[in-house]
């Protein structure tokens, strides 16, 4: 069994040039930690505001240790998160 996380950002107005930038900065980290299966964050043209992010980890003690990670520190909580007007996450277990 994985742990499956969905994430969905979404931006202040004016703000998701600062959202994407960290994205792009945390993302080659995140997908070379320990527990990481697979990190993808997309976006739809027409939404330009809301990111929305795929996740997969071995278990929930991964994901709580990339919470827990320096780049997460840095670029989720001290550059995306302050700008966000909404943050909203998903948590599941694989089947089979």
């Amino acid at each position: 069994m994985a742990y499956v996380v969905t994430a969905v950002w979404t931006a202040q107005p004016g703000k998701e040039d600062i959202v994407r930038d960290a994205i792009e900065k945390l993302t080659p980290p995140s997908r070379q930690e320990p527990g990481n299966r697979f990190y993808q964050a997309y976006q739809d043209p027409s939404e330009p505001l809301v990111f929305r992010l795929f996740e997969i980890y071995d278990d929930e003690e991964a994901y709580q240790a990339h919470g827990a990670s320096e780049h997460f520190t840095e670029y989720g909580h001290g550059q995306a998160i302050p700008v966000l007007t909404t943050r909203e996450r998903a948590f599941y277990e694989t089947i089979g």
